[in-house]
């Protein structure tokens, strides 16, 4: 059940640079993938599925979650198409339950990646609207037009299907990754992204900045996942755990590994998951990706 991005909004139209416009989205569906295969691939992750254990879930593994990114990786195509043609928030919506249509056909009904279809997919369109528009493409700048061109009915949309994220935010008062997006994505912007690149920068480790990234993200983001399972004390547990390693030093101690490690097998026994972490995560990894290049071939 793909929302072709003809259907919806239309071909022909030329994208910026040297892009046309069906070669801008599959590029940019492209990077919004792999994004999701890098956030699955790093490791150690606390509580989270990567490709060796399924953390605290029964009930998915990596290649039920490689089976979803294939899913919804021609929806991130459509999002992009979207964005090309200043797409009003409910039709981005409409695609987007598309995607998680696919999604859960997938993987019989298990919900993998219905955040990130959310986070990742407005960042995509968000991108591709700035660049459509000769724009630069920077985190400031994309954060900013996802913002301002539909952070509002971000706030103000009512899902048809409460997600566990959604029923946690009503419960405490949480921003959860609705209030996240409709800011722009900050904690993307100022915490994921700057400690993803400086310590790949200083490491030279992408697997090693992907901890790092993801930990420090943990350390300050509410994530509802987290709030659902175990409420406020979890959150708080989370975050000082993450903040803790930070401040011991993190990837940069000599044994974070194990450290890492340690941890992740402390939140696999609580039955802790940061799965809003791991969205920003993906989501870091795909501005970084796109910000990054120079040239657009």
């Amino acid at each position: 059940m793909i929302c072709s991005p003809c259907s919806i909004t239309g071909s022909g139209h030329r994208g910026s640079r040297n892009f046309c416009g069906e070669r801008l989205d599959a590029f940019l569906a492209a990077r919004a993938s792999e994004a999701l295969m890098a956030e699955l691939a790093c490791f150690p992750k606390p509580g989270l599925v990567s490709y060796r254990d399924n953390g605290s879930h029964y009930d998915m593994d990596a290649r039920l979650l490689e089976k979803s990114i294939r899913a919804i990786a021609p929806h991130f195509a459509a999002l992009s198409a979207g964005g090309r043609h200043d797409a009003p928030f409910p039709l981005l919506r409409d695609i987007g339950v598309c995607a998680e249509y696919d999604m859960r056909e997938a993987t019989g009904g298990i919900n993998t990646h219905r955040g990130a279809i959310f986070s990742l997919g407005l960042l995509v369109a968000g991108a591709a609207r700035l660049l459509t528009r000769g724009m630069d493409l920077t985190p400031a700048s994309l954060s900013e037009t996802v913002a301002r061109r539909w952070g509002e009915h971000i706030a103000l949309h009512t899902p048809a299907k409460k997600s566990h994220g959604d029923i946690a935010r009503e419960r405490h008062g949480t921003a959860g990754a609705r209030g996240e997006a409709a800011d722009g994505f900050p904690t993307v912007v100022n915490v994921g992204l700057p400690v993803f690149e400086k310590t790949l920068c200083v490491t030279g480790d992408r697997k090693r900045s992907l901890v790092q990234a993801l930990c420090a993200i943990m350390a300050v983001m509410d994530d509802t996942n987290i709030i659902f399972r175990g409420g406020l004390d979890a959150l708080r547990f989370v975050q000082e755990t993450a903040g803790h390693f930070l401040d011991e030093g993190g990837v940069g101690q000599k044994q974070w590994r194990r450290i890492a490690l340690d941890i992740h097998l402390d939140f696999v026994g609580r039955g802790l998951s940061p799965g809003g972490a791991a969205d920003l995560l993906a989501c870091t990894v795909f501005v970084s990706n796109v910000t990054r290049m120079r040239r657009w071939a």
